[in-house]
This record gives C-alpha cells, sequence and structure tokens, in this order.
C-alpha cells in the first residue's frame, strides 16, 4: 500500500509502459491505477477520483486530450500530466490550455513526471549553456501541420484542404515519427 496516500491513474495504451511506471510510482509510496484505454480510465474515475494523472496524447485511435477535459473539470482539478511520442508545440499548447498541468515527450522517467508535478526547477548548473537550435525544415513541417490539424479540431481532410496537400499525403506524413529539432 501507500504511506503517502496519494493515487495515480496511468492511461497508455502501451500496457507494459503503464506496468512499469506502476510499479515505479508505488516503490515511491503512490498508488496506482492503470488503463489502456479511455473507457477503462472513465471507468475508474467512476470509481474513485485519482490525486494526479498521466496520460498519453493518443490512446488507439483516440486522443488523450477528451481525458485530460475531464480531469481538469473534476472538483478539485487532477493534476495531470501528457506523455507523447509524437510530441508538437501546437499539442502541447492545446494539453495545457485545456488543464493539463505539464506536457512531457517519451521516452520519460518517473522521477521526471514526479518533478513536474511538484514543479520542481532544475538547478542552475543542471542546465548546460547552449544557444538554441533552430527548428530544421522538417521539425517546422511537422509543427505547422500539427498546428493546423489542432485548428481543423483533428479533421485529416480539412486540414489536407488548408495545407493544400492531399488527404492521403497528410496521413502518410502523420504516420511518420517526429524529426528531433
Amino acid at each position: 500500500m501507500t504511506d503517502n496516500g496519494k493515487s495515480f491513474l496511468l492511461v497508455d495504451d502501451d500496457e507494459l509502459f503503464c506496468e512499469v511506471l506502476g510499479r515505479a510510482l508505488e516503490r515511491r509510496g503512490f498508488s496506482a491505477r492503470t488503463a489502456t484505454s479511455i473507457a477503462v480510465a472513465e471507468k475508474h474515475l467512476r470509481d474513485r477520483l485519482p490525486d494526479f494523472a498521466v496520460v498519453d496524447l493518443r490512446i488507439g485511435n483516440e486522443s488523450g486530450l477528451n481525458l485530460v477535459r475531464r480531469l481538469a473539470a473534476q472538483n478539485p482539478p487532477v493534476a495531470t500530466v501528457v506523455l507523447t511520442g509524437y510530441g508538437s508545440i501546437a499539442t502541447a499548447v492545446e494539453a495545457i490550455k485545456i488543464g493539463a498541468a505539464h506536457y512531457l515527450a517519451k521516452p520519460v522517467e518517473v522521477d521526471e513526471i514526479l518533478a513536474a508535478l511538484r514543479h520542481t526547477p532544475l538547478p542552475r548548473d543542471a542546465i548546460p549553456a547552449t544557444q538554441p537550435k533552430p527548428l530544421s525544415v522538417r521539425r517546422a513541417e511537422w509543427e505547422h501541420i500539427q498546428r493546423v490539424l489542432t485548428e481543423y479540431a483533428g479533421n485529416i481532410s480539412a486540414a489536407a484542404r488548408a495545407l493544400g496537400i492531399h488527404r492521403r499525403t497528410l496521413q502518410r506524413k502523420l504516420r511518420k515519427r517526429p524529426v528531433r529539432g
């Protein structure tokens, strides 16, 4: 059981990830329930509201943002961290706007999640002094596509028309993992 009495709801379609993260949280004194679909997460929410939630941006074919909205609407709101392997500035902004406390890119360690929830800033010397690197053309394209897709509420056909490209071309681009930097 837990010594601090705080609970987590972990929602990710990767069952192994949920199990590993859940065990790591339990070793740190938290209780953790896992869900690999929005439907199972909703059932957990009806049973008991967690103190914290970790929600993947994409859960199967569903958007985790719908669950983030529901968690933010609770009284009191559930502190939520959104995780994604397909990060973009547009989705990060959208997640924060609708109530997520933080947005982290996978892979992520349990201590990063806990630090984000505690609002623990990193020590100055832990952040190396670097010049900001401009986005690559491929990354800028990915960010632009994500922004337009968000503006059109995920409607691929409407976003493709707005971008002036064929719907299938947009679908192919979305299947690719975003490039770093």
